[in-house]
């Protein structure tokens, strides 16, 4: 199934024809990144497995999950600035149940490094997490 923000970003980085400019776009893409609370930048929040610091947060509104992020990494930053913008605004279940094709699409994982690699598998089963946690508690509450 097709997904019209992952086509969108597909569409984007295939603006760039080499890699050079595709890290480019993911340090301006930086700067879109919702901004994390303060207070959340804690171990709490903290994306273990990542080689750069990573905190992300997410909230549940009308039943769809948002996600807010910081990184140390201005490469990471852009990276989960992607992540969001594909996973927010959705229920949590099609967050869980969502396939990232975008990365593999854009080359993404085949251009990083095996530790930013492994940083991106753990920022992704993060939110998966938050998801089905949120989900959970929104089940609980209408119970």
């Amino acid at each position: 199934m097709t997904d019209a923000i992952q086509e969108g970003i597909i569409e984007e980085f295939a603006l760039f024809d080499d890699w050079l400019d595709k890290y480019d776009y993911l340090i301006e893409l930086s700067d879109t990144l919702p901004t994390i609370d303060p207070k959340h930048k804690t171990e709490e929040y903290k994306i273990q497995g990542c080689q750069s610091s990573v905190w992300v947060d997410a909230r549940m509104e009308d039943g769809k999950i948002y996600f807010a992020a910081d990184s140390d990494a201005i490469i990471t930053k852009g990276i989960v600035a992607l992540l969001i913008r594909v996973m927010s605004g959705r229920t949590p279940k099609e967050v869980v149940e969502m396939e990232l094709y975008f990365i593999d699409r854009i080359g993404l994982s085949e251009n990083l490094s095996p530790t930013r690699s492994n940083g991106l598998v753990a920022m992704v089963k993060q939110m998966k997490m938050y998801a089905l946690a949120l989900n959970a508690q929104n089940t609980e509450n209408r119970a």
